[in-house]
């Protein structure tokens, strides 16, 4: 509870600054140096286990970092950060209950993060056009641009599963493909292997009647829980959700779920927040399991 109060002081205290008429590139000045204290506060916010105390918590906390970002907009760092907060909002607490909200949210994440990745020109010019030269583009990138790749990937990819009569999902996954992988390239390990577990999901969206890719898929999820060392409850999420599912297994699945569910509280207290917000929705997972296979 008290780094959440001390999270949302600090950002109430920003608006409070940029309210009172100072100088705009002193609140600049100002919300660039705030990066390593905004670092403590997020990795403050994914050690808590009370989810609901963090659902509360994070509309404000989203909504002041708007505003940071019309003091900085092209904090790159902070651009990113915001991208994630979206991202991790919808995924957790929206998706799946209102997605017309979640869609919106998401392409706010990828509004943010791709601001983030086209200061870089050669991307920017390339990001409309082919995709022989999306690609190409990639190159630009290195390892420090590595979140700001991932955030844009997954937050792109979450918008094209909520919109999957949009024909323009069809040009959008080949470009999304090639972000994580280019993200996976740079730097595998970011978030313990996150980029594998999404990249695991794309290929294992479509049936295998269907041109899905289940081996693929598999390699992918294997290869997240190994740099995790298991202990990412939220990538075993969605491997019940799209792999098992993609290879009609209903024993895995609910095997999956089950091992989610019965995993120690403090598995991994670093991750404390996304783990128990996993374990909630592998036991809606499972209340379903009969309308899901």
């Amino acid at each position: 509870m008290r780094f959440v109060r001390c999270f949302l002081s600090i950002f109430f205290f920003a608006v409070f600054v940029f309210t009172t008429g100072c100088a705009s590139t002193r609140t600049r000045l100002m919300v660039d140096s705030m990066g390593p204290l905004m670092d403590k506060m997020n990795a403050a916010v994914n050690k808590h286990t009370d989810v609901q105390l963090v659902k509360d918590a994070m509309p404000a906390a989203l909504i002041q970092m708007d505003g940071m970002i019309e003091a900085s907009p092209d904090n790159v760092k902070l651009l990113v950060r915001t991208a994630e907060g979206y991202n991790g909002y919808s995924f957790v607490f929206v998706e799946g209950k209102d997605n017309e909200r979640a869609k919106k949210l998401y392409l706010r994440s990828f509004g943010y993060s791709l601001r983030a990745l086209k200061q870089k020109k050669k991307f920017a010019d390339a990001f409309d056009g082919k995709f022989d030269a999306f690609k190409a583009s990639l190159d630009v990138f290195d390892t420090e641009d590595v979140p700001a790749l991932f955030w844009a990937a997954s937050a792109w990819l979450s918008w094209a599963g909520l919109n999957v009569d949009d024909p323009e999902i069809f040009l959008a996954l080949p470009k999304i493909k090639a972000m994580l992988k280019r993200s996976i390239e740079l730097d595998e390990s970011y978030k313990y292997g996150i980029a594998h577990t999404v990249l695991g999901s794309l290929y294992a969206t479509r049936p295998v009647m269907h041109g899905g890719k289940p081996e693929l898929a598999k390699a992918e999820f294997d290869r997240a829980f190994e740099l995790s060392q298991g202990k990412m409850l939220v990538f075993k999420l969605m491997y019940a959700r799209y792999y098992t599912y993609q290879i009609q297994d209903r024993e895995l699945f609910v095997k999956t779920l089950n091992e989610i569910i019965d995993a120690p509280e403090d598995l991994f207290p670093e991750m404390g927040f996304i783990n128990a917000s996993a374990k909630l929705k592998a036991k809606k997972l499972l209340q379903d399991v009969d309308n899901i296979f």
